[in-house]
C-alpha cells in the first residue's frame, strides 16, 4: 500500500470535472491525485513549487561548494591586480 503524502486527495475524474474548485477546496495545501486509489501525482500551489525549486537549487549549490572546497588544496592563489 502506497502512502498518500497529502491531507487532501482527489481522483483523476474529480480533477477533470472541476480543477478550480478542487484547488480552492484544498486552501493552498497539496492534493494527492489518485488513479485506481493510488497516488499518481501531487497538485501543489505555484508558490509552493517555486519554493521547492529554490530549496533544491540551494542544496545543489551547497554540494558544489563542498566539492570545490575539497579541491582548495590544489588552488593557485593570485591577487586581483594580477588579473
Amino acid at each position: 500500500m502506497e502512502s498518500v503524502l497529502a491531507n487532501c486527495s482527489a481522483s483523476v475524474s474529480e480533477l477533470k470535472k472541476n480543477p478550480s474548485a478542487l484547488i480552492e477546496m484544498a486552501e493552498g495545501e497539496p492534493i494527492a491525485i489518485l488513479n485506481h486509489n493510488k497516488p499518481t501525482a501531487y497538485l501543489i500551489p505555484a508558490e509552493t513549487y517555486k519554493t521547492l525549486i529554490e530549496k533544491i537549487e540551494d542544496i545543489q549549490l551547497g554540494l558544489l561548494v563542498k566539492k570545490r572546497q575539497n579541491k582548495k588544496i590544489s588552488a593557485v592563489e593570485i591577487r586581483l591586480d594580477e588579473l
